[in-house]
C-alpha cells in the first residue's frame, strides 16, 4: 500500500473531530460531485451494519455454499492477482438488518458538523453532508427512484467477500482494518457498508462506460473508510476489483488531527479521468476539500441536490437538451446574459421532464402533462418544453424581443395576471413559478382553486408576500431559508404535501418547491377553500384575522385521494377563468367575492422602470453627491494638514456613508438598485468606490503613465472635452487639482462647450 497524500487538520480541544471527519466522508460518499466536477451524482442502493470475520476461519460453514474463488495466494497484491470473490445480483432489494451510520455509531457523543451552506461548491457540501443515517433497512430516496440497476443483497455480498477475508486475503482485511499485515484483528468488529454506484456525467462528445458501482466499507472505531470497486459481468454477477481500492483515514498524533488516502496496490490504480481520478488528486484536491469539510460547523438548511428525481436519467436528459438548444447563446437578442439564461433553462427544463416523466410512470398515464408558465419572462422555458411534447403556454405582462424567434408552436401571451375568480386553470396538470417575483405566493393557491389536479412548481427568487415584500419574521433563520419556509407554508395551508428539491443551475436562488398531492380527499374542496380564505387575509391582517405573518391554520388532514388526473390537451385552448357549473371536487370552491382574492395586489409594471438611480432627480443626486463629498473632505489624513496639500479627503466604508445620511434619503434610494453604491458609481468625476469604500477621486492619478501611447489616447475624447462644469472647480475647497488646460472638465462658463449632438445613421440604400 501507499500513502498519497496527508494533511493536518486543525481542531483545538478536538471539539469537532472525530465527529466532523465522518460529516465530510458523507459528502465524500453521498455527493462526491461536490469535490469531482465530473460526476453528475451517485445512487445509494443498500445499507447495513456487518462484522468482521473471525481470523481463525479458514474455510466457510455449511451454509455458505461454494466456496468463492480466491485472490492471489500472496493477498492480491501482484500483477498477476485475480478477481475477487462472485457474489450473485439479486432483486431482492436491500439485505435485512438495521443501518448503522456514523452519526449512530460510537461516535455520536463527539458531536457532528456538516460544511458551511454558501452559493457553489460549499452550498452543495454543506447540503450534502446529512450524514449516513437512513431508516433502517431501507435504500436512500433516489435508490428507489432508479430501477435501472437491481439493488444487490448487501448482506450476501458481504458474507462472500468476508470469507476470502478470514482465510488468505490477510493483507486486505489489514488494509481495511488499518492493522498491521502479520496481526489481523482478533475478535468481532462492527463495520458499516454502503453500496452505491457513482454516475459520471453524460458527454456526447467523450463518452464513458457508464456508471461504476463501489461498496464503501466503514470502520468507525478506526476512522477509516475504503472504497472497494465492483465489476459485474454479463451474467449479473458482481465481483470485488482489488484495483482502485483506496481508503481515507483519520489519525491523531501528538495532539494533532490527520487525514490520509492510501491506496492498495499503487501499481494496480488505472486513473479514468473521471470516476477514478489520478492518485495526485486524491492526495491534494480531495484531500483538502475534506480537511476544510471538518471543521465547518453550520447545519445546512436545504436539502440534497436532485434529491427527488432520477440523477442518471437527469444526467442524460440534461446533456441532450443542452446540445440541442446551444445555439440559443449565439442569437440571444436580451441584453441579459445568453450562458446563463440558456443553460439555467435547460437545466430546469430538464428536471421538468423527469419529474414529469416519472409521475406519468407512477400514475400509469400516457399523456404529457400540460403546463401555463405564469411570470414567463425570455420564455426559453415554455419553447423547450413545448419542443420536447409538453402542451403549454407562457405568460407574462411584458412582450420580449426572443418571442419572435421561437416560432408559432411556442404559445406566449402579453397579459398581467391578477390572482382573482378570473384568472384559474381548470384543465391545466402543472403551473409554473420560474422566478416568478409577486405571482410566487399565489401560485399555490392558483393551482389549488384551478382544479383538485393541478399542480405546482415553483422556484423563488424575489422576496414576495400576497401583497407587497415579504418581511422576515425570524432572525435565526436567513431570509432566504424564512422565504422557502413561507412559500412552504402556503402550499401546506392550500392543502399540499410540499416537497423541496435544489435544483441543479447557475444561481445562488437554487431551491424549488413542489405540490403533487393534496392532503384531503375532493370532497372536502369547499371547507379547504375557506381555510385557504383565512390563511390569506391573515397575511393581510384583516380584523378578526391573525396578524401578519402569523402562523397558518393547521393543514386539512391527510387522506389518500384517488381522483383521476384531468387530460391536459385541452389545457391550451381553455382561457384562464372560473367555471361556475364545475363541482367542488373537480374546481375549486369560489372565492367569497368576484374580483380580487385580496386587496392591494400590484401586477408588475407593463413597462421596466429604471431603477438605476438615473431617473431620480438631478437635485437630488446633487446634493447627496455633495453630502458625501463633504463627509470625505471631512476625514482629511493629518499628513496633509500643510497649507499647500490640496485636500483629497479620507475613505469611508459605504455603511458608514449610509450611516450618515437621513431615512427620507436612505428610503429613497433603497428603492433603487444598487442603493447608495449605485449612485457614488454614477458620479465618477467625483467618486471612486472600490471594495465596499468610497473616497474623492484625485484627478492627478488619472493621467496616463505610459508615455509610449499616442498624444490622442492620452487626452480625453474631443467629443466630451468641456462640455461639463468641473465639479471640484465649482464645490471643492481647494477648487479643482488639475490646470485648466489639462482638466477635461471645464473651469467655469467661459470655457463650456456645446454638447455634440447624437449623429442619426445615414439609412442603406
Amino acid at each position: 500500500m501507499a500513502e498519497v497524500g496527508r494533511v493536518a487538520v486543525s481542531d483545538p480541544g478536538s471539539r469537532l473531530l472525530p465527529g466532523g471527519f465522518w460529516a465530510a466522508v458523507a459528502v465524500w460518499v453521498e455527493r462526491p460531485q461536490v469535490a469531482n466536477k465530473r460526476l453528475c451524482g451517485v445512487r445509494l442502493e443498500a445499507r447495513r451494519s456487518v462484522s468482521l470475520p473471525h481470523t481463525g476461519h479458514t474455510h466457510p460453514g455449511p451454509s455458505a455454499g461454494p466456496e468463492p474463488e480466491r485472490l492471489a495466494e500472496s493477498g492480491g497484491c501482484g500483477p498477476d492477482a485475480g478477481p475477487g470473490p462472485v457474489w450473485r445480483s439479486l432483486d431482492a432489494g436491500p439485505g435485512p438488518g438495521p443501518s448503522v451510520g456514523p452519526d449512530q455509531g460510537r461516535q455520536e457523543a463527539q458531536g457532528r458538523r456538516q460544511p458551511e451552506e454558501e452559493p457553489g461548491e460549499a452550498a452543495a457540501a454543506a447540503a450534502a453532508a446529512t450524514q449516513l443515517s437512513r431508516t433502517p433497512g431501507q435504500p436512500g430516496k433516489a435508490a428507489a427512484l432508479e430501477g435501472d440497476l437491481p439493488a444487490a443483497d448487501l448482506g450476501a455480498l458481504w458474507d462472500a467477500f468476508a470469507q476470502s477475508l478470514a482465510g488468505d486475503n490477510r493483507e486486505v482485511l489489514a488494509f481495511l482494518t488499518r492493522s498491521g499485515a502479520g496481526s489481523p484483528p482478533e475478535g468481532r468488529r462492527e463495520l458499516d457498508l454502503v453500496l452505491r454506484t457513482v454516475i459520471p456525467k453524460t458527454n456526447l462528445h467523450c463518452p464513458l462506460r457508464g456508471p461504476r458501482r463501489e461498496m464503501v466499507v466503514q470502520d468507525i472505531l478506526n476512522g477509516a473508510v475504503t472504497f472497494l470497486p465492483l465489476e459485474e459481468d454479463d451474467e449479473g454477477n458482481l465481483k470485488v476489483k482489488m484495483r482502485n481500492v483506496y481508503q481515507i483515514q483519520l489519525s491523531h498524533s501528538e495532539g494533532e488531527w490527520f487525514i490520509s488516502v492510501l491506496i492498495f496496490c499503487p501499481e494496480r490504480w488505472h486513473s479514468d479521468g473521471t470516476v477514478y481520478p489520478k492518485p495526485t488528486w486524491l492526495g491534494e484536491e480531495l484531500l483538502a476539500r475534506l480537511a476544510r469539510w471538518c471543521v465547518e460547523s453550520r447545519q445546512s438548511g436545504f436539502k440534497s441536490t436532485l434529491s427527488l428525481i432520477s440523477i442518471m436519467k437527469y444526467s442524460t436528459a440534461y446533456q441532450a437538451l443542452k446540445e440541442k438548444y446551444k445555439d440559443m447563446v449565439k442569437v440571444w437578442p436580451e441584453v441579459t446574459d445568453p450562458e446563463k439564461f440558456v443553460y439555467e433553462d435547460v437545466a430546469i427544463a430538464a428536471y421538468l421532464l423527469i419529474l414529469w416523466e416519472e409521475e406519468r410512470a407512477e400514475r400509469g398515464e400516457t399523456a404529457r402533462q400540460s403546463f401555463v408558465d405564469l411570470g414567463c419572462g425570455n420564455g426559453l422555458l415554455v419553447h423547450i418544453l413545448s419542443s420536447e411534447g409538453h402542451p403549454g403556454r407562457g405568460i407574462d405582462v411584458r412582450r420580449r424581443k426572443i418571442w419572435d424567434m421561437y416560432g408559432p408552436q411556442t404559445r406566449l401571451e402579453e397579459s398581467a395576471i391578477t390572482p382573482n375568480d378570473k384568472t384559474l386553470f381548470p384543465d391545466v396538470d402543472w403551473l409554473i413559478g420560474n422566478h416568478s417575483d409577486e405571482l410566487t405566493p399565489w401560485i399555490p393557491v392558483i393551482a389549488a382553486r384551478s382544479s383538485y389536479d393541478c399542480r405546482f412548481f415553483v422556484l423563488p427568487c424575489c422576496f414576495f408576500d400576497f401583497v407587497g415584500k415579504f418581511q422576515r419574521t425570524q432572525s435565526s433563520k436567513t431570509q432566504y431559508r424564512g422565504y422557502l419556509d413561507f412559500i412552504t407554508e402556503v402550499g401546506s395551508a392550500c392543502g399540499f404535501h410540499v416537497e423541496e428539491d435544489c435544483l441543479r443551475i447557475p444561481s445562488t436562488k437554487r431551491v424549488c418547491l413542489i405540490g403533487k398531492s393534496r392532503t384531503y380527499p375532493p370532497a372536502r374542496e369547499a371547507s379547504v377553500d375557506e381555510e385557504r380564505t383565512r390563511y390569506i387575509n391573515s397575511r393581510r391582517g384583516c380584523p378578526g384575522s391573525p396578524c401578519s405573518g402569523g402562523p397558518a391554520p393547521p393543514p386539512p388532514e391527510a387522506t389518500p385521494s384517488s381522483a383521476p388526473g384531468p387530460k391536459g390537451h385541452g389545457a391550451l385552448d381553455a382561457q384562464p377563468t372560473h367555471t361556475a357549473e364545475a363541482g367542488a371536487g373537480q374546481q375549486g370552491a369560489r372565492a367569497p367575492a368576484e374580483g380580487l382574492w385580496l386587496s392591494g395586489f400590484q401586477p408588475r409594471e407593463k413597462a421596466e422602470r429604471l431603477r438605476n438611480c438615473a431617473a431620480l432627480p438631478r437635485e437630488f443626486v446633487d446634493q447627496v453627491v455633495l453630502q458625501v463629498a463633504h463627509l470625505l473632505l471631512g476625514r482629511r489624513s493629518p499628513a496633509d494638514g500643510s497649507v499647500q496639500a490640496w485636500n483629497r479627503g479620507g475613505s469611508l466604508s459605504l455603511a458608514e456613508v449610509a450611516g450618515e445620511l437621513d431615512r427620507e434619503t436612505l428610503q429613497r434610494l433603497k428603492r433603487e438598485c444598487g442603493g447608495l453604491q449605485t449612485l457614488l458609481r454614477n458620479s465618477p468625476q467625483v467618486f471612486q468606490v472600490l471594495h465596499g469604500r468610497v473616497r474623492i477621486r484625485d484627478w492627478r492619478e488619472e493621467r496616463p503613465r505610459k508615455q509610449e501611447e499616442p498624444e490622442a489616447k492620452r487626452r480625453p475624447s474631443s467629443d466630451t472635452f468641456k462640455t461639463r462644469i468641473c465639479w471640484f472647480f465649482a464645490h471643492h475647497p481647494d477648487g479643482c487639482v488639475l490646470p485648466a488646460d489639462c482638466c477635461p472638465f471645464a473651469h467655469g462658463p467661459g470655457e463650456l462647450r456645446p454638447a455634440p449632438r447624437t449623429k442619426k445613421k445615414k439609412p442603406a440604400l
